[in-house]
């Protein structure tokens, strides 16, 4: 990712100063996911509002501006087959049926937004903060130019309890994901990017489980994630069927 700062960023409150490669203060982790969180549970919840509307702000910047204007745009449907191709590398028995929910996915893929700067892992797990107050957004691996709404959908996947299903402090504490779609703004066929968002998950644990099998010593806790991928692959078809 080039560098990129924010010279202007407007309306939002505690919009961050952004520097690649800057060292920035702050603490980051996954409330719905990391079993051993500590902090403040108002803290967090107003944390993740901040992250909705700093999340909106990115996406209003202009890639153009920035000298973005010769990357690839990736539509929904690229998004889609994306996650595909990783799929394609592990044991089918790890995610069962992945073909026909692509199938699905393709055949509801709505009309794109206008391109925006796409995170790609936008979550609270990376984005770097003190309190409240957001510093930083890190891990840019898998940035593209593309629909902002695959950020909001995976955003609002990863603030759902029922995502993960897992037994944190911060379960049933936080706001729900109607709110912080409120929060970041109205868009259009926010449920189908959720669904992208599942599937999106599941190709990323998949892969996840699939070299943890490998390793001399496996992860218990990684290798507990492959009960939760047919779950995962249940959920698109929910979100698709609203």
């Amino acid at each position: 990712m080039p560098e990129v700062i924010w010279e202007d960023a407007g309306d939002p409150p505690e919009m961050p100063p952004l520097f690649v490669m800057s060292f920035v203060e702050g603490t980051s982790f996954e409330p719905l996911f990391d079993a051993h969180g500590n902090e403040d549970v108002d803290i967090v919840a107003d944390r993740m509002r901040t992250a909705a509307r700093v999340m909106a702000a990115l996406h209003a910047v202009d890639p153009e501006t920035i000298g973005l204007q010769d990357e690839p745009i990736l539509g929904p449907a690229d998004e889609v087959d994306r996650w595909c191709r990783l799929l394609e590398t592990v044991d089918t028995e790890l995610a069962p049926g992945w073909e026909e929910i692509a199938g699905l996915l393709r055949a509801a893929a709505p009309m794109p937004l206008r391109p925006a700067i796409v995170h790609g892992d936008f979550r609270l797990g990376n984005i770097l903060a003190t309190g409240s107050t957001v510093n930083s957004i890190i891990d840019w691996e898998i940035w593209t130019i593309g629909d902002p709404r695959v950020d909001l959908g995976w955003f609002l996947v990863n603030a759902d309890p029922e995502t993960y299903r897992r037994m944190t402090p911060f379960s049933g504490a936080l706001p729900k994901p109607a709110e912080l779609a409120a929060v970041y703004g109205s868009v259009p066929d926010v449920t189908w990017f959720e669904a992208l968002a599942c599937f999106k998950s599941v190709a990323t644990w998949s892969r996840i489980v699939k070299h943890n099998r490998r390793r001399p010593a496996p992860d218990d806790e990684l290798e507990g994630m492959a009960e939760v991928l047919p779950h995962l692959l249940e959920r698109v078809g929910n979100h698709l069927n609203g």
